[in-house]
Protein backbone atom coordinates (compact mmCIF):
# COMPACT_ATOMS: atom_id res chain seq x y z
CA UNK A 1 0.00 0.00 0.00
CA UNK A 2 1.11 3.34 -0.92
CA UNK A 3 1.22 6.29 2.16
CA UNK A 4 -1.94 7.42 0.22
CA UNK A 5 -3.74 4.99 0.45
CA UNK A 6 -3.13 3.91 4.07
CA UNK A 7 -3.61 7.50 5.40
CA UNK A 8 -7.30 7.08 3.79
CA UNK A 9 -8.42 3.65 5.22
CA UNK A 10 -6.79 5.50 8.25
CA UNK A 11 -9.72 7.81 8.20
CA UNK A 12 -11.66 5.23 6.25
CA UNK A 13 -14.19 4.59 9.32
CA UNK A 14 -15.29 7.85 9.95
CA UNK A 15 -15.47 8.92 6.78
CA UNK A 16 -17.83 5.99 6.32
CA UNK A 17 -20.01 6.81 9.68
CA UNK A 18 -20.54 10.91 8.25
CA UNK A 19 -21.77 9.02 5.01
CA UNK A 20 -23.72 6.16 7.20
CA UNK A 21 -25.54 9.18 9.12
CA UNK A 22 -26.15 11.22 6.33
CA UNK A 23 -27.95 9.06 4.30
CA UNK A 24 -29.26 5.92 6.51
CA UNK A 25 -28.42 3.76 4.26
CA UNK A 26 -25.07 1.26 4.34
CA UNK A 27 -24.79 0.63 0.29
CA UNK A 28 -25.40 4.39 -0.36
CA UNK A 29 -22.79 5.14 2.11
CA UNK A 30 -20.04 2.50 0.84
CA UNK A 31 -20.84 4.29 -2.37
CA UNK A 32 -19.80 7.61 -1.02
CA UNK A 33 -16.54 6.80 0.55
CA UNK A 34 -15.83 4.93 -2.68
CA UNK A 35 -16.34 8.22 -4.48
CA UNK A 36 -14.44 10.04 -1.95
CA UNK A 37 -11.23 7.91 -2.89
CA UNK A 38 -11.59 8.36 -5.92
CA UNK A 39 -11.27 11.91 -5.34
CA UNK A 40 -8.58 11.76 -2.93
CA UNK A 41 -7.25 9.53 -5.72
CA UNK A 42 -6.58 11.78 -8.20
CA UNK A 43 -6.04 15.14 -5.85
CA UNK A 44 -2.80 17.17 -5.65
CA UNK A 45 -2.36 16.13 -2.02
CA UNK A 46 0.89 18.63 -2.14
CA UNK A 47 -1.91 21.60 -2.13
CA UNK A 48 -3.72 19.63 0.87
CA UNK A 49 -2.74 20.96 3.93
CA UNK A 50 -5.02 19.18 6.23
CA UNK A 51 -5.77 15.78 4.78
CA UNK A 52 -8.45 14.40 7.56
CA UNK A 53 -10.15 18.00 7.13
CA UNK A 54 -10.21 17.63 3.27
CA UNK A 55 -11.62 13.90 3.26
CA UNK A 56 -14.29 14.82 6.14
CA UNK A 57 -15.21 18.02 3.48
CA UNK A 58 -15.15 16.21 0.58
CA UNK A 59 -17.33 13.41 1.87
CA UNK A 60 -20.08 15.42 3.48
CA UNK A 61 -20.60 17.21 0.00
CA UNK A 62 -20.47 13.65 -1.90
CA UNK A 63 -23.04 12.92 0.53
CA UNK A 64 -24.98 16.20 0.57
CA UNK A 65 -25.41 15.05 -3.59
CA UNK A 66 -26.51 11.66 -2.74
CA UNK A 67 -29.06 12.66 -0.24
CA UNK A 68 -30.78 15.29 -2.48
CA UNK A 69 -30.85 12.64 -5.27
CA UNK A 70 -32.31 9.58 -2.68
CA UNK A 71 -34.77 12.56 -1.30
CA UNK A 72 -36.04 12.38 -5.00
CA UNK A 73 -36.11 8.30 -4.66
CA UNK A 74 -37.35 7.99 -1.35
CA UNK A 75 -41.14 10.10 -2.57
CA UNK A 76 -41.83 7.31 -4.33
CA UNK A 77 -41.28 4.46 -1.49
CA UNK A 78 -43.92 2.54 -0.99
CA UNK A 79 -44.64 3.30 3.18
CA UNK A 80 -42.34 4.77 5.62
CA UNK A 81 -38.89 4.74 4.90
CA UNK A 82 -36.66 3.69 7.99
CA UNK A 83 -33.11 3.74 7.51
CA UNK A 84 -31.18 0.43 7.16
CA UNK A 85 -30.02 -1.22 10.34
CA UNK A 86 -26.27 -2.46 11.15
CA UNK A 87 -25.31 -5.00 13.33
CA UNK A 88 -22.61 -3.38 16.14
CA UNK A 89 -20.86 -5.36 18.59
CA UNK A 90 -21.02 -3.67 22.05
CA UNK A 91 -19.35 -0.13 22.48
CA UNK A 92 -15.57 -1.01 24.38
CA UNK A 93 -15.73 2.53 26.22
CA UNK A 94 -17.67 5.05 27.90
CA UNK A 95 -17.52 7.09 25.32
CA UNK A 96 -17.89 5.41 22.58
CA UNK A 97 -21.45 3.77 24.55
CA UNK A 98 -22.31 7.93 24.61
CA UNK A 99 -21.17 8.05 21.21
CA UNK A 100 -23.11 5.39 19.85
CA UNK A 101 -26.20 5.79 21.91
CA UNK A 102 -26.89 9.56 20.94
CA UNK A 103 -26.22 9.52 17.15
CA UNK A 104 -26.11 6.26 15.10
CA UNK A 105 -29.13 5.11 16.48
CA UNK A 106 -31.75 4.09 14.28
CA UNK A 107 -34.44 6.60 15.80
CA UNK A 108 -31.71 9.00 15.20
CA UNK A 109 -31.38 8.78 12.06
CA UNK A 110 -35.15 8.57 11.67
CA UNK A 111 -35.26 12.26 12.82
CA UNK A 112 -32.81 13.17 10.61
CA UNK A 113 -34.46 12.08 7.77
CA UNK A 114 -37.09 15.44 8.46
CA UNK A 115 -34.16 18.02 7.66
CA UNK A 116 -33.27 18.91 4.50
CA UNK A 117 -29.90 17.95 2.97
CA UNK A 118 -27.82 20.75 3.81
CA UNK A 119 -29.40 21.22 7.89
CA UNK A 120 -28.53 17.60 8.03
CA UNK A 121 -24.69 17.98 6.96
CA UNK A 122 -24.59 20.65 9.01
CA UNK A 123 -25.88 19.40 12.08
CA UNK A 124 -24.59 16.49 11.87
CA UNK A 125 -21.04 18.37 11.24
CA UNK A 126 -21.56 20.62 14.52
CA UNK A 127 -23.26 18.10 16.69
CA UNK A 128 -21.47 14.39 16.06
CA UNK A 129 -17.83 16.33 14.42
CA UNK A 130 -17.63 18.80 16.98
CA UNK A 131 -16.84 21.07 13.38
CA UNK A 132 -16.52 25.08 13.85
CA UNK A 133 -19.10 26.75 11.63
CA UNK A 134 -16.19 28.27 9.88
CA UNK A 135 -15.29 24.61 8.30
CA UNK A 136 -19.11 24.01 7.77
CA UNK A 137 -19.52 27.46 6.16
CA UNK A 138 -16.78 26.42 3.72
CA UNK A 139 -18.02 22.95 3.31
CA UNK A 140 -21.69 23.94 2.50
CA UNK A 141 -20.41 27.06 -0.06
CA UNK A 142 -22.50 29.20 2.68
CA UNK A 143 -21.50 32.03 4.93
CA UNK A 144 -21.15 31.30 8.36
CA UNK A 145 -24.25 33.58 9.58
CA UNK A 146 -25.91 30.81 7.19
CA UNK A 147 -24.69 27.79 8.58
CA UNK A 148 -25.24 28.93 11.97
CA UNK A 149 -28.49 29.53 11.37
CA UNK A 150 -29.23 25.93 9.82
CA UNK A 151 -27.70 24.15 12.95
CA UNK A 152 -29.93 26.72 14.76
CA UNK A 153 -33.14 25.69 13.45
CA UNK A 154 -31.93 22.16 12.65
CA UNK A 155 -31.74 21.52 16.57
CA UNK A 156 -35.21 23.11 16.81
CA UNK A 157 -36.87 20.75 14.29
CA UNK A 158 -35.30 17.89 15.64
CA UNK A 159 -36.31 18.84 19.44
CA UNK A 160 -40.04 18.25 18.72
CA UNK A 161 -39.68 14.43 18.03
CA UNK A 162 -36.57 13.93 20.67
CA UNK A 163 -37.01 11.47 23.94
CA UNK A 164 -38.04 13.82 27.00
CA UNK A 165 -35.40 12.58 29.20
CA UNK A 166 -32.05 10.27 28.46
CA UNK A 167 -32.53 6.24 29.91
CA UNK A 168 -29.77 4.01 30.74
CA UNK A 169 -28.83 1.41 28.08
CA UNK A 170 -29.29 -0.98 30.72
CA UNK A 171 -32.77 -0.28 31.65
CA UNK A 172 -33.87 -0.76 27.92
CA UNK A 173 -31.93 -4.30 27.71
CA UNK A 174 -33.92 -4.89 30.78
CA UNK A 175 -37.09 -4.22 29.05
CA UNK A 176 -36.35 -5.54 25.87
CA UNK A 177 -35.63 -9.15 27.64
CA UNK A 178 -38.55 -8.90 29.61
CA UNK A 179 -40.49 -7.83 26.13
CA UNK A 180 -38.88 -10.86 24.36
CA UNK A 181 -39.45 -13.43 27.27
CA UNK A 182 -43.05 -12.37 27.15
CA UNK A 183 -43.45 -12.70 23.41
CA UNK A 184 -42.48 -16.09 23.70
CA UNK A 185 -44.49 -17.04 26.35
CA UNK A 186 -47.50 -16.07 24.33
CA UNK A 187 -47.91 -13.67 27.41
CA UNK A 188 -50.58 -10.66 26.45
CA UNK A 189 -50.94 -9.20 29.60
CA UNK A 190 -46.82 -9.12 30.18
CA UNK A 191 -46.87 -7.80 26.79
CA UNK A 192 -49.61 -5.07 27.26
CA UNK A 193 -47.86 -4.12 30.66
CA UNK A 194 -44.53 -3.44 29.46
CA UNK A 195 -45.73 -0.89 26.53
CA UNK A 196 -46.84 2.63 27.34
CA UNK A 197 -50.92 3.37 26.60
CA UNK A 198 -49.54 5.97 23.76
CA UNK A 199 -47.06 3.34 22.42
CA UNK A 200 -46.34 3.93 18.72
CA UNK A 201 -45.51 1.25 15.79
CA UNK A 202 -43.87 2.44 12.34
CA UNK A 203 -43.14 -0.23 10.21
CA UNK A 204 -41.18 -0.38 6.93
CA UNK A 205 -41.73 -3.13 5.07
CA UNK A 206 -40.64 -1.35 1.33
CA UNK A 207 -43.72 -2.75 -0.53
CA UNK A 208 -41.80 -6.04 -0.80
CA UNK A 209 -43.30 -7.10 2.85
CA UNK A 210 -46.94 -6.25 4.95
CA UNK A 211 -45.83 -3.82 7.56
CA UNK A 212 -47.88 -0.97 9.46
CA UNK A 213 -47.12 2.35 8.18
CA UNK A 214 -48.23 3.49 11.62
CA UNK A 215 -50.06 1.91 14.72
CA UNK A 216 -50.88 3.31 17.67
CA UNK A 217 -51.82 2.22 21.27
CA UNK A 218 -50.14 0.00 24.16
CA UNK A 219 -53.20 -2.52 23.76
CA UNK A 220 -53.17 -2.45 20.03
CA UNK A 221 -49.21 -3.39 19.82
CA UNK A 222 -49.62 -6.28 22.51
CA UNK A 223 -52.49 -7.89 20.43
CA UNK A 224 -50.02 -7.45 17.38
CA UNK A 225 -47.49 -8.71 18.66
CA UNK A 226 -49.30 -11.90 20.67
CA UNK A 227 -51.06 -12.67 17.26
CA UNK A 228 -48.21 -12.94 15.87
CA UNK A 229 -46.25 -15.50 18.19
CA UNK A 230 -49.92 -17.84 18.56
CA UNK A 231 -49.42 -17.66 14.74
CA UNK A 232 -45.87 -18.75 14.05
CA UNK A 233 -46.21 -20.62 17.50
CA UNK A 234 -42.47 -22.83 17.83
CA UNK A 235 -41.13 -20.91 14.63
CA UNK A 236 -41.05 -17.88 15.84
CA UNK A 237 -38.01 -17.18 18.18
CA UNK A 238 -36.14 -13.85 19.59
CA UNK A 239 -33.21 -12.11 19.84
CA UNK A 240 -31.75 -9.02 21.99
CA UNK A 241 -28.71 -7.79 20.25
CA UNK A 242 -26.70 -4.50 19.81
CA UNK A 243 -27.96 -2.55 16.47
CA UNK A 244 -26.75 0.67 15.47
CA UNK A 245 -24.96 0.72 19.32
CA UNK A 246 -28.65 0.36 20.91
CA UNK A 247 -30.35 -2.94 22.49
CA UNK A 248 -32.50 -4.00 19.84
CA UNK A 249 -35.00 -6.82 19.35
CA UNK A 250 -34.62 -9.29 16.41
CA UNK A 251 -37.62 -11.51 15.56
CA UNK A 252 -36.85 -14.81 12.98
CA UNK A 253 -39.35 -16.96 12.02
CA UNK A 254 -38.49 -20.57 10.48
CA UNK A 255 -34.65 -19.34 11.81
CA UNK A 256 -34.90 -16.34 9.11
CA UNK A 257 -34.50 -13.06 10.22
CA UNK A 258 -38.20 -11.43 9.91
CA UNK A 259 -37.33 -7.71 11.43
CA UNK A 260 -34.84 -5.59 13.72
CA UNK A 261 -37.09 -3.74 16.15
CA UNK A 262 -35.47 -0.81 17.69
CA UNK A 263 -37.73 0.56 20.25
CA UNK A 264 -37.46 4.19 22.48
CA UNK A 265 -38.57 4.14 26.31
CA UNK A 266 -39.24 6.74 28.63
CA UNK A 267 -37.34 4.42 31.86
CA UNK A 268 -40.74 2.50 32.72
CA UNK A 269 -42.33 1.20 29.55
CA UNK A 270 -41.19 1.02 26.00
CA UNK A 271 -42.87 4.03 23.93
CA UNK A 272 -42.14 3.43 20.20
CA UNK A 273 -40.92 0.91 18.23
CA UNK A 274 -39.27 1.11 14.27
CA UNK A 275 -39.70 -2.13 13.19
CA UNK A 276 -37.90 -2.96 9.88
CA UNK A 277 -39.00 -5.74 7.74
CA UNK A 278 -37.92 -4.78 4.12
CA UNK A 279 -35.90 -7.45 3.04
CA UNK A 280 -33.27 -5.57 1.56
CA UNK A 281 -32.64 -3.64 4.81
CA UNK A 282 -32.08 -6.96 6.54
CA UNK A 283 -29.70 -9.04 4.31
CA UNK A 284 -26.98 -7.62 5.86
CA UNK A 285 -27.63 -8.40 8.96
CA UNK A 286 -29.53 -11.57 8.09
CA UNK A 287 -25.29 -12.46 5.99
CA UNK A 288 -23.99 -11.20 9.03
CA UNK A 289 -25.77 -13.58 11.71
CA UNK A 290 -25.24 -16.63 9.57
CA UNK A 291 -21.49 -16.44 9.34
CA UNK A 292 -19.69 -18.58 11.84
Amino acid sequence: MTDSTLLFDRHRPRLFGIAYRMLGAVAEAEDVVQDAWLRWHGADRSAIDNAEAWLVSVTTRLAIDRLRAAKAEREHYVGVWLPEPMLMAAPATPEEIHELADDVSVAFLYMLEQLSPDARAAFVMREVLDAGYGDIARTLDKTEAAARQLVHRARQQLRRGAPRQSVPRATLQRLLLAFSEAMQRSDFHGLHALLSEDAELIGDGGGKVSSFASLVGGKRLAQLFYAGKRRYREALHTRVVQVNGQWTLLRFVDGALESVQSYDTDGERLTRVLVQRNPDKLARIAAALARP
